[in-house]
């Protein structure tokens, strides 16, 4: 069995398109199972014991973040362990460490516990997700902050779910992490320029110092610690470390990665 969690998530619910019946979703209310029409359970990652886990049974573990992630992600691995699955596929981050800021350091928490539980393990590391960018527009046609003019792949996050299925339903391979790309890495301009074609108004990037944009963060209810934190992360981000693309998605699918046009079409 093929257990999914954060089923009702933008991965999860085309993983479990993509799995077509051959999943079981966990969900916190049962409306939620009804809702994704597949076999359900209801669960949560806060209390272990309550994700359904059999010997040789194969886990996808991914959810939202919150305070708790990592200690409780760590707690449904060693669940997971215990259990004897035949092999946990996590989401992460590409190039993170249990030191990185923010929520990427919880996935580097999460990555060092899951490489030493002794499961046969896979960590997908994506880089930013397409469907988060336009979200990101203010109602003036603004996208603010501290990227610079660096690159990032972007990927969409239904190619990940792809890769997971593929994974899933193969025989367990070596323990890998696999770092996904969308298929070109554009610049803060140029996804705006993309962001305008599409949506027929005009997008444009503001790019702020680290401190201007933490001060930007703050003015719309941030607390100034986090405000500070995500600013640096967004210069991380730019700072080129994103940039390149691999040809992951289409070694494992045999087809391209969807571009960034064709997402926002």
């Amino acid at each position: 069995m093929i257990v999914v969690t954060g089923a009702t998530g933008t991965i999860g619910r085309a993983l479990i398109a993509e799995l077509d019946g051959a999943a079981r979703a966990v969900v916190r209310r049962p409306e939620q199972g009804e809702e994704l029409g597949c076999d359900h359970v209801v669960g949560d990652l806060e209390r272990p014991e309550s994700i359904p886990l059999e010997p040789g049974d194969r886990l996808f573990l991914n959810s939202s973040q919150w305070p708790g992630f990592a200690r409780a992600h760590k707690a449904v691995i060693d669940h997971a362990a215990a259990a004897g699955v035949a092999q946990v596929v996590t989401v992460s981050v590409l190039g993170v460490t249990s030191s990185s800021l923010l929520g990427f350091g919880m996935h580097g928490q999460v990555d060092e516990h899951l490489k030493a539980s002794g499961v046969p393990w896979t960590i997908l590391a994506p880089v930013g997700f397409m469907q988060n960018l336009a979200g990101d527009i203010d109602e003036e046609g603004r996208i603010f902050g501290s990227y610079g003019r660096g690159a990032v792949g972007y990927i969409d996050a239904r190619d990940i779910a792809a890769v997971a299925a593929a994974l899933l339903t193969r025989p367990v391979g070596d323990d890998a992490v696999y770092d996904l790309t969308g298929p070109d890495a554009p610049t803060r301009d140029e996804i705006a320029a993309e962001l305008t074609r599409a949506l027929g108004r005009t997008i444009r990037y503001v790019d702020l110092t680290i401190k201007q944009a933490a001060v930007h963060l703050e003015k719309r209810g941030m607390p100034a610690p986090a405000a500070r934190d995500l600013a640096e992360l967004m210069a991380q981000i730019g700072d080129g470390r994103w940039a390149r693309t691999t040809t992951t998605v289409s070694d494992i699918l045999g087809r391209e990665p969807r571009s960034l046009r064709e997402f926002l079409a």
